[in-house]
């Protein structure tokens, strides 16, 4: 089923949403399909219950109020594939995944970011 671009940032929305809305990993997962890969700098992670496993330490290492920094500096989407480039102030300030959409899934995901740690 080929994606429409609009449907592509519906589904990255919906899952920004739950992550900035501390809705939990479990609902940031919910739009990855059960296969589906993230390619993060330390590790690859396959199946939405590595993927779940991967929220979940990054959420809780998060401090307090981190969520409340983070900002979209830019979105972008074309058919299926979707970036975002995002900050959450001096504490990441850089960050960039990029999504693949497949029968409204997540399949695909890339992540990087520059986490300041002092």
């Amino acid at each position: 089923m080929n994606i429409s671009t609009e449907q592509t940032l519906n589904i990255i929305n919906r899952h920004l949403h739950a992550f900035t809305t501390k809705q939990g990993a479990d609902a940031i997962v919910a739009d990855y399909d059960e296969r589906a890969v993230l390619h993060a700098p330390d590790c690859v992670y396959r199946g939405v219950d590595e993927i779940r496993r991967f929220f979940e330490t990054f959420l809780g290492n998060l401090p307090e109020r981190a969520l409340e920094l983070f900002r979209i500096r830019g979105q972008e989407a074309h058919d299926e594939v979707g970036y975002i480039v995002w900050n959450m102030g001096e504490l990441i300030p850089l960050g960039t995944d990029t999504f693949v959409i497949k029968d409204e899934k997540i399949v695909q995901q890339t992540y990087a970011a520059l986490i300041c740690t002092t």
